[in-house]
């Protein structure tokens, strides 16, 4: 069937929704299944689209296409479009392909005029009821067709209210509302320098063109960059005879779910209003009823109207949103829609729809909004809480936190010990803060990123962070925190929300995450599905049990610096980098190895059976060492105060060597491998650490699975050397347990050249694993944590960049040099494995790239693992169909 520019309902269906928009595809659909649709048709987003590329011009020919639409309607319901006599009215609505709530313009009760209002009252008996809908006609066409604010007719509406002594619309007399028709057209004129338009014709190519030109409002640009709809989608129009649910009290309208959208339950949950149009429920006008009690006031219709929600519910095969108005007691539907729902029921939902045998499981996967579920398993402000905005920053770890502000980790640290739960306020968190993360609710940060250290290590521990908040200031003399009219003091409560980068003053009420059997059957689902394994980065053994808990296969990746970062091991952490001789330095080493091979053993006995990835030291010694300035604060406090001669000369050798190994860019100076060529001690202790840990673990009977990771390696040399130290340590350790522990030597692919040169790289590594932070920032050329509170933004609203590259993988370069890493890198080595370990973990659109590119798993935070589960099964689903449609293309 040929969709025509102007579309009668009777033509078309669900198949044509991307050129009839769905709310027009729905209704042809609706009415040919035989229910009680008013008669209309749709413009199709086609024109929506030519509209816009020829300056807001409708094509040539259009309005002649459409008035023959409109005589089609004339005959069909044996009224005349601006007629005296039998007036045919109409309601113009938009109707985007994918379902936009409210974003856009509709006019209704169009064609009346000073003489149709006339004929409409006589045609009904009811002059009242004419004027009602004359006046809202005015007022509508004010607002949507000539921008006119509308508090100008509220004032009007509310003044006659005042008058009559009546709170309610429905209440007003004829003599009112003719007397307010008279004040609205009188606004009109006085707003626009025009008498309202008398002509129904140029009224219907105004508010057609009203409703295109909405898909550009303001609320609707949002809606579709916070829900990715493209902007080229455009919205239909659609033009449908009207009826009328404000005839009086055996009229009515209202809005259907065909379950209940917050909790998925399988009954009827919607709302009416009897004597009132669509606009009054969801206006907010008039309070209306719920929909169980329009049984007991018209059974009839009621019985009806469950009927049609049961046939489009097992139509559709999905929970529907249905608008509906009752005329005289008559029916008529004037929308279905897939309806939207929250997290927990759209779960419960899909899994209903399953076991009620209407989809299946690979359907109802493909239901599921992953990003919803980071709220489900965090977490939330309670839904009643209603406090102001106090700042907004990046949203880099979700979940709500609510705590009392503090401004140093020390202060964190004992307050936490007093039982109070506190919230860590800093301009940027360094490793030294560790103790104070740890102790405190949620993280705020004032600079950085969401890479930061402050964002990776609150991820990483399932905590609530917002990053670069950056309109927020911290007087430190003062502990206070300020924003505009604002000011905190250390101690007042502070709540966040690390998931929209909201900070509120004050204490908020929180809702508990819970895990539900709708969760944790889709999650099964998921695994039988999906064929990427999921794993997790887990820096510790806590962390490790956690991520078994939420259905780790593995850990694909062990940060070993954040096992130094807790206070015991700091100061030791400090004496290995302050060393200036290797003895002293390798003195310091062998207090560290008993820790880390701890570590490692709990580890291996967490993930007993599982490969367990651990990669050595990353960052830069001057990470571990306290701020230079704060330093030589307390080098002049000393002075000033008296000091020891020893207390003096320990703070400036202190400070010279923080200077010395301070660079003018950490990211891309001695780090990761480089740093353990240059004091192989270091990798050394860690590569005995490990091999001890799996020694011990062997011995108690435990499937010790270890992966050692070699960091930026950007040369084959580099990585070379390095096994060689590895393998050499192994065998020195485990002597001939070494066949009972087959373990695994890789890199993390993290800078372009070895991407370039992945064929070399393989020879000496048994996995790949791509670091796609770090990789993003060296093709790109950006630090993420100047870019996303700088610039980022910025690429993204104006189309520079279609997605911030550090949230969706950049397939187009970034996924170029993965891809020609793996296919080189499984060239030259066959067994290799690879995967990725960065925040992409999470995301769908990345995920389905790493299954079209054949990586064997992903690795993310313990608290993403269930999101990233069912985005796994979504990939391989997604990949499957796509599959499908090319063979059946061929």
């Amino acid at each position: 069937m040929t969709v025509q520019r102007v579309n009668p309902f009777r033509n078309g269906g669900k198949e044509h929704i991307e050129l009839l928009g769905g709310k027009g595809a729905h209704l042809a659909e609706m009415t040919k299944a035989g229910l009680p649709v008013p008669p209309g048709f749709t413009i199709t987003t086609e024109v929506c689209r030519h509209y816009y590329s020829s300056g807001c011009q409708l094509p040539a020919g259009l309005m002649n296409e459409v008035l023959h639409a409109v005589a089609e309607l004339e005959r069909e319901q044996n009224r005349q479009f601006g007629s005296a006599e039998r007036p045919l009215l109409v309601s113009v609505r938009s109707g985007s392909v994918t379902s936009m709530p409210g974003m856009m313009d509709t006019v209704l009760n169009l064609g009346l005029n000073d003489d149709t209002v006339e004929g409409l009252a006589q045609l009904t008996n009811n002059r009242r009821f004419a004027y009602d809908c004359y006046r809202r006609f005015i007022q509508m066409y004010g607002s949507v067709v000539c921008h006119i604010e509308s508090i100008h007719f509220e004032r009007v509406l509310q003044k006659e209210k005042n008058l009559a002594a009546c709170a309610d619309d429905g209440q007003l007399s004829e003599a009112s509302l003719a007397r307010i028709v008279q004040d609205f057209k009188r606004i009109f004129e006085q707003k626009t320098g025009n008498p309202f338009p008398q002509d129904v014709k140029k009224q219907l190519q105004k508010a057609i063109e009203a409703v295109f030109s909405s898909w550009s409002s303001p609320r609707a640009k949002v809606y579709r960059k916070v829900h990715h709809i493209p902007d080229n989608q455009g919205t239909a129009v659609n033009v449908q005879s009207m009826v009328f649910g404000n005839m009086g009290d055996s009229s009515g309208t209202g809005v259907l779910f065909t379950r209940d959208p917050s909790t998925g339950e399988h009954v009827m949950f919607g709302e009416y209003l009897m004597n009132a149009q669509g606009e009054d429920v969801v206006g907010g006008t008039r309070t209306p009823s719920p929909i169980s009690e329009l049984e007991a006031v018209m059974p009839d219709v009621f019985g009806e109207l469950s009927a049609c929600a049961r046939q489009l519910e097992l139509h559709y095969k999905d929970m529907q949103d249905i608008e509906f108005t009752i005329e005289t007691g008559k029916l008529y539907l004037l929308q279905t829609r897939n309806a939207k729902r929250n997290a927990r029921a759209a779960l419960k939902v899909a899994a209903d729809l399953v076991n009620e045998g209407l989809i299946t499981k690979e359907e109802a996967l493909m239901r599921i909004d992953v990003q919803h579920l980071n709220h489900l398993l965090h977490r939330s402000i309670h839904a009643d809480a209603d406090h102001a905005v106090m700042a907004m920053g990046l949203p880099a770890s979700p979940g709500a936190a609510c705590g009392q502000v503090v401004f140093d980790a020390d202060q964190a640290d004992e307050w936490k010990r007093a039982g109070k739960p506190v919230i860590l306020v800093r301009m940027e968190t360094t490793p030294e803060d560790i103790h104070g993360v740890i102790a405190a609710e949620g993280i705020l940060t004032l600079r950085g990123g969401m890479t930061s250290h402050a964002a990776v290590v609150a991820r990483g521990m399932g905590k609530p962070c917002i990053c670069g908040c950056e309109a927020l200031m911290i007087d430190e003399e003062r502990r206070l925190l300020i924003s505009g009219e604002f000011a905190i003091n250390e101690g007042d409560w502070l709540t966040i929300d690390g998931g929209s980068g909201k900070v509120y003053s004050g204490q908020m009420e929180l809702k508990e995450a819970d895990i539900f059997p709708e969760l944790l059957l889709i999650l099964q689902w998921a695994d039988q599905i999906r064929s990427l394994k999921v794993l997790a980065n887990a820096d510790s053994p806590l962390d490790a049990r956690k991520a078994k808990e939420f259905g780790a296969e593995g850990i694909g990746l062990c940060r070993t610096e954040h096992m130094f970062l807790s206070p015991s091991r700091v100061p030791i952490v400090q004496q290995m980098i302050l060393a200036e001789k290797e003895s002293d330095r390798q003195q310091a080493l062998n207090r560290l190895l008993p820790m880390q091979r701890c570590d490692f053993e709990e580890m291996f006995e967490e993930m007993d059976g599982c490969p367990v990835t651990i990669r050595l030291l990353d960052p830069p010694l001057h990470e571990f060492l306290p701020n230079v300035e704060e330093l030589t604060e307390r080098l002049t406090k000393l002075r000033t105060d008296g000091d020891t001669a020893g207390e003096r000369m320990e703070l400036e050798r202190m400070i010279r060597r923080v200077r010395e190994l301070q660079e003018t860019n950490p990211m891309l100076g001695q780090r990761g491998c480089r740093l353990g060529i240059m004091f192989p001690e270091i990798y050394e202790m860690q590569i005995e650490a490990i091999f001890k840990a799996a020694l011990r673990s062997i011995q108690k009977g435990i499937t010790v699975l270890p992966n050692v990771m070699i960091p930026l390696v950007g040369h084959v040399n580099e990585l070379y050397l390095l096994r060689k130290l590895v393998d050499h340590v192994a065998d020195q350790v485990l002597g001939e347990e070494i066949r009972n522990c087959p373990y695994k030597v890789g890199t993390m692919i993290e800078v372009p050249r070895a991407a370039l040169t992945a064929g070399e790289i393989a020879r000496s590594a048994d996995f790949f694993s791509f670091g796609t932070n770090d990789l993003t920032q060296m093709t790109f050329g950006y630090s993420r944590d100047d870019a996303e509170g700088k610039f980022l933004s910025h690429y993204v609203e104006n189309k520079l960049l279609p997605n911030n590259p550090f949230q969706v993988l950049d397939t187009e370069g970034v996924g170029k040099l993965i891809e020609m890493a793996v296919i080189q890198g499984r060239s030259r080595n066959p067994m290799l494995t690879t995967s990725i370990c960065g925040e992409h973990g999470g995301d769908l659109e990345s995920i389905m790239f790493c299954q079209r590119v054949g990586l064997d798993y992903i690795s993310c935070s313990p608290y993403r693992l269930p999101v990233t589960r069912i985005a796994a099964a979504q990939a391989y689903i997604r990949m499957q169909w796509e599959l499908q449609l090319q063979e059946a293309a061929v």
